[in-house]
């Protein structure tokens, strides 16, 4: 029997799971790593329905805010969860982005 490919949600989260602890990636480069560059928004989707197991807090948008905060439970689960793994959150912005972003294009060897 053939193995199905693997449909973009399921991709979204394979590349999801390899974000490292205390780092984090948008989903605009999600999409472009995937060759999607134009479907951030479907990543965003991916990402509110991912299942358990992917670390979907550590997906933000590409200026650092917490646009998918509202999807998690409590207020600031998402926040919280960042912040556990050593990320400052102010006004629901990432700060000093550049320092904890994780470009999956440059950092994964291989496309999914």
């Amino acid at each position: 029997m053939e193995k199905e490919e693997p449909n973009f949600f399921e991709k979204v989260y394979d590349v999801a799971k390899q974000i490292p602890f205390g780092r984090v990636t948008s989903y605009g480069a999600i999409a472009t790593y995937l060759g999607a560059a134009r479907s951030a928004r479907m990543v965003g989707w991916a990402m509110n329905g991912s299942p358990e197991g992917v670390p979907a807090h550590r997906v933000v948008n590409k200026k650092g805010l917490l646009t998918g905060k509202h999807h998690f439970d409590g207020t600031n689960l998402m926040q919280q969860l960042l912040e556990n793994e050593g990320i400052v959150v102010i006004e629901n912005q990432i700060q000093d982005l550049e320092k904890h972003f994780w470009n999956p294009y440059t950092e994964l060897e291989i496309e999914l």
